[in-house]
């Protein structure tokens, strides 16, 4: 039977898409710890973070709206290309879960197939690729919000930090009312070397939606803290710890929004005030390190050395027990090792 001309339409399109798909092949892996990088690293350990994260976005009404299924409500041979990969990557064969994801992407272009192959690349530490997917993706389906958070999260790990801030930026704008894109750059506004553009304005508008978020309060507060690093503003400082006093007022147990009205009573040498602050830092998280580090600079600089020696010991001992942890996380998390372009490796059949 000869195909209708919307058929040959529709074909002619998805072969437009795919034949654009980035070109490239992963040969093999190897251990993610070979690449260099430290536990105490918080810049590595952010990134590693947020590509978790980004791997477990969901498409939401903007994402949605633009996926491309081949057949909706019937399962094709790229659906199951996708549903192998998430298999392989849950057994950790992530080689044959990569390849897997990239056939379901060259078979049908649609968006859960390139968000697929993106974020498995990313989870690798095979950044640039990521963001080869991601782009094309964009393209592709500029309206998807999780396809946009996906690139900026992959501009940011490879320290095109401005870049990121406005895909990001962009992500928001798309659905004002998603959560996702204001939590990934008020994360990447805190570790970035200096204050990212646009990103200020868009945490505001996420504490005016939801003025009883505790961390809402705490990402707009340590944003507006970043802009005051060049040029301190007094009234803008106080704006920073209105929102932190309020955040753990929420949140009793929010030692991280404990820590930074710490760091600015200390700042202000209220020391017995900073003291209290960072003691209910620890109380509420006792692992976060820095916490145990400046209780014990203050006790030092109060005269109390025995207590600033057990603070010293314990950030120590904390430092040490999260990067033998996070070392071994890496291991598990294999790196991706890249072919020539002639070398191609076939996917495993589903």
């Amino acid at each position: 039977m000869k195909p209708s001309a919307a058929a040959s339409s529709s074909s002619a399109a998805q072969e437009m898409q795919f034949s654009d798909l980035p070109t490239f092949s992963v040969a093999g892996v190897t251990d993610w710890t070979a690449v260099g990088g430290h536990g105490s690293d918080t810049t590595l350990k952010t990134t590693e973070s947020l590509a978790t994260a980004t791997a477990a976005l969901k498409p939401n009404g903007s994402a949605s709206g633009n996926a491309s299924p081949s057949n909706p409500g019937n399962v094709t041979q790229a659906d199951t290309y996708r549903l192998s990969g998430q298999r392989f990557e849950a057994v950790g064969d992530s080689l044959a879960a990569v390849n897997a994801f990239e056939r379901a992407a060259t078979l049908d272009p649609s968006e859960s197939n390139y968000f697929a192959w993106g974020s498995e690349l990313l989870l690798h530490r095979a950044i640039w690729q990521a963001e080869g997917v991601f782009r094309k993706g964009v393209e592709a389906f500029p309206k998807s919000v999780r396809m946009n958070t996906a690139l900026g999260t992959a501009l940011f790990s490879g320290a095109r930090y401005d870049e990121a801030a406005q895909r990001l930026c962009i992500a928001s704008d798309l659905d004002p009312k998603a959560a996702e894109p204001y939590l990934f750059m008020g994360k990447m506004q805190i570790i970035a070397p200096d204050a990212l553009p646009c990103i200020e304005p868009h945490l505001s508008r996420f504490v005016r939606q939801q003025p009883m978020d505790s961390v809402a309060n705490y990402l707009y507060a340590m944003a507006l803290l970043k802009n005051q690093e060049i040029v301190p503003n007094a009234d803008t400082v106080q704006r920073a710890t209105s929102l932190l006093e309020h955040a753990v007022a929420i949140n009793t147990q929010y030692g991280d929004a404990y820590l930074e009205l710490g760091i600015l009573a200390s700042g202000q040498h209220n020391n017995q005030q900073a003291i209290r602050y960072y003691t209910r830092a620890i109380e509420s998280t006792p692992s976060l390190a820095d916490a145990h580090y400046r209780l014990g600079v203050l006790y030092d600089r109060t005269g109390e050395h025995e207590k600033a020696k057990q603070e010293f010991q314990l950030h120590d001992q904390i430092k040490q027990r999260q990067a033998a942890i996070t070392e071994q996380q890496r291991r598990d998390i294999k790196q991706f090792l890249f072919a020539k372009p002639d070398s191609a490796t076939p996917a495993r059949e589903p």
